[in-house]
């Protein structure tokens, strides 16, 4: 291989025409475009002028072996990234997925298998996100102890607005069949990723969610998820594409100070002097009455410190394809390995399984019987066939 990875588009609608251009602008110096395939043949037509001297393919079958590539990205709707990852690593070709990873665990557990069967192989998924320089420095607080045990976290991040033409647009979105879900597997992945990422996966989920709540769709457009982290700790999840002003609010509470951070760009760290118990015992009523009355100096009990950071658009996903492309070159660790996609899906499946069902539902669920409530949900809208 040479200083570069020859990576093959598949998908050139607008993540895989934008990757492309990251690409030819420089902006990933170890990766050049090896191949593009789409099975439109306007978008192939585009591609060609847009890049000349580039293989197209209509396919992902033929960039798998006509030697033009080391590495595919899979910018594609959400049920086939795992096939298609599959299919480029018993081909030997690197893959990396866009989120999510699946629309279902069992569909994604057979991709990480493979993918752990194979370790010369380099499997990422497109976590941008984790690429954020803002949520990169919290995890290493949260990581450090800086913040202590968590006791409660929270997430409303409804800023994911989408009139009804959005959905009107084409006869796959927010379908069970052709998307996989609503909000949950198409603008909130993400979020979910870095909701455990950072702070560590549940236990258990009970939720409530609204099917076709403010939109005419068959997927969910509002849901609010209660959390247990199996220790004392809970957590809640919000978000909906109802909310014309949209919040974005993250907050993660532990024992030692506490993290809130706002529309993904500002955080503001609180750290106490002592954990939170000690500094309760410790104080007078006289202490309190004067803390009632303002008359009190915070900084005897916690510091606080803002933090913001630029992030320019496009940055973090060239970031995680220049990450992605070193590993293939030089077998670093990456970013956002591949196995970990299964988490945030594993999370919205949980999500889903409870308010179909009624019952809190444990992160450990049985995978068939979710993929059993899909498929019903699939044969009912009668457009896509069922899944295995």
């Amino acid at each position: 291989m040479s200083d570069k990875v020859r990576i093959g588009i598949i998908g050139f609608g607008a993540q895989g025409s934008m990757y492309a251009k990251f690409i030819a602008d420089g902006m990933v110096p170890s990766m050049e475009i090896g191949a593009i395939a789409d099975h439109s043949e306007e978008r192939r037509a585009k591609a060609a002028e847009l890049y000349p001297g580039v293989a197209l393919h209509e396919s992902l079958d033929t960039v798998l072996t006509s030697g033009e590539v080391d590495a595919i990205v899979t910018t594609v709707p959400h049920f086939l990234h795992p096939e298609m990852g599959i299919a480029a690593l018993e081909a030997g070709i690197h893959a990396l997925v866009e989120k999510p990873a699946g629309v279902y665990t069992k569909q994604v557990a057979e991709l990480n298998a493979l993918a752990a069967s194979k370790p010369e192989l380099t499997f990422g998924i497109m976590f941008n996100q984790r690429n954020n320089p803002l949520y990169k420095r919290l995890k290493e607080i949260v990581d450090n102890g800086e913040i202590g045990d968590i006791r409660r976290t929270n997430w409303i991040i409804t800023t994911w607005w989408r009139p009804q033409g959005y959905y009107d647009q084409s006869d796959w979105r927010a379908t069970w069949g052709g998307e996989g879900g609503g909000v949950l597997v198409n603008q909130a992945p993400h979020q979910l990723d870095l909701w455990q990422w950072i702070c560590g996966v549940p236990k258990s989920v009970y939720a409530k969610v609204a099917y076709g709540f403010r939109r005419d769709i068959a997927v969910e457009d509002e849901v609010t998820a209660v959390v247990d982290y199996g220790n004392g700790a809970t957590g809640v999840f919000v978000t909906a594409t109802h909310d014309i002003t949209g919040t974005d609010r993250f907050e993660i509470l532990g024992d030692k100070g506490k993290i809130v951070v706002e529309n993904s760009k500002t955080a503001t760290v609180t750290r106490l002097k002592k954990p939170e118990r000690e500094l309760s015992e410790a104080m007078s009523m006289d202490d309190v009455m004067r803390m009632f009355m303002g008359d009190f100096d915070a900084t005897e009990l916690y510091t606080t410190e803002v933090i913001e950071f630029d992030s320019p658009w496009g940055e973090q996903h060239s970031g995680v394809l220049e990450d992605f492309a070193q590993s293939v070159l030089t077998g670093g660790e990456l970013l956002a390995p591949g196995a970990e996609g299964i988490n945030g899906v594993r999370l919205a499946n949980a999500i889903h399984l409870s308010s179909w069902t009624g019952r809190e539902v444990g992160l450990d669920f049985d995978e068939d019987e979710y993929l059993a409530e899909l498929n019903s949900r699939i044969a009912e809208e009668g457009k896509f066939p069922v899944r295995s």
